[in-house]
């Protein structure tokens, strides 16, 4: 009786520390407008490390990391990683910013995406995520000059079903606020590059109830020409000067100022594009102190 009761002991000890708990599918059955889909999802890792990587998303999902009930603060973040709409980043900008923000007693949800098919065959992938940076290096100046516009899911003449999956993410943790012990007040959305691209669309097009309550957009989050909505949530803005993609996020900063809402913007000198929570010896390494600073002085 006294051994089972240690084992029974040990069981709720491991289950309730801040790790990953949950897998939340977004829709019942196949996700709306999307029912064709009948590739498979791919992970890899990233060329080079052993960072968890995901392609060829079909079924959004949150992973749920919750904080012992002892620090935990009722506020929640959904995250959102990127990967300009054709992968995820999903361990350095997904889980390893959720491990970090439950073990300081944020609720954390990692929010996997609709995505932008990549080629099945590995060998023809290999030269797809050879050839993607010089190709959105090449749109990007191509748009600045306003020769063409970068194509992607995140566009207005194409749907986006990430964006669609960043408003039914909030809609889901708002209604089941209860059941992960958090305030329904107090959810937040943060993304990185593309993933910035979903929290803004999210932002963007929601109605009062799927509005997130924060936001923080990392190296992205672009306006496109729309306006920010009266009521949008105080937004924390970070990248690094030598991105050449994150360069507008200065913009960005002055269109919320411009409406009276809450902003905060942090650039750093050298940090490059995607960093997220890889250490690369650079003050930059630091940031998601600054982000969980803001959350607490801004008393979500």
């Amino acid at each position: 009786m006294k051994k089972s009761f240690i084992i029974v002991i040990l069981i709720s000890l491991l289950f309730g520390n801040a790790f990953s708990q949950n897998i939340v599918h977004l829709y019942e059955g196949k996700a709306p407008g999307s029912e064709d889909w009948d590739y498979q999802e791919v992970e890899f890792n990233n060329p080079g490390t052993t960072t968890k990587m995901l392609r060829n998303v079909v079924d959004p999902t949150l992973e749920v990391f919750m904080p012992d009930r002892s620090i935990s603060t009722g506020t929640a973040v959904i995250i959102c990683p990127g990967g300009g709409n054709v992968w995820l980043s999903y361990e350095s900008e997904g889980t390893a910013v959720a491990e970090w923000l439950s073990k300081r007693g944020i609720t954390a949800f990692v929010l996997k995406y609709r995505l932008n098919k990549t080629p099945e065959d590995p060998e023809e992938f290999k030269d797809f995520w050879n050839g993607f940076g010089a190709r959105i290096r090449a749109m990007r100046k191509a748009e600045e000059k306003g020769d063409t516009k970068v194509v992607n899911q995140s566009e207005a003449n194409q749907h986006y079903y990430g964006g669609d999956d960043g408003i039914r993410a909030i809609l889901y943790v708002r209604e089941h606020a209860g059941d992960y012990n958090i305030s329904s007040d107090k959810i937040g959305m943060i993304g990185f590059s593309a993933g910035a691209g979903v929290t803004m669309h999210t932002i963007l097009n929601s109605d009062p109830g799927s509005m997130p309550d924060f936001a923080a957009t990392i190296y992205g989050g672009w306006l496109r020409g729309k306006e920010v909505p009266d009521n949008a949530p105080p937004l924390f803005i970070l990248c690094a000067a030598d991105d050449p993609i994150a360069s507008g996020s200065p913009d960005l900063y002055a269109a919320w100022r411009a409406k009276g809402l809450s902003a905060e913007l942090h650039i750093f000198s050298k940090g490059g594009h995607g960093f997220g929570m890889d250490q690369h010896g650079l003050p930059v390494n630091k940031w998601i102190e600054r982000f969980y600073e803001w959350i607490k002085i801004s008393r979500f």
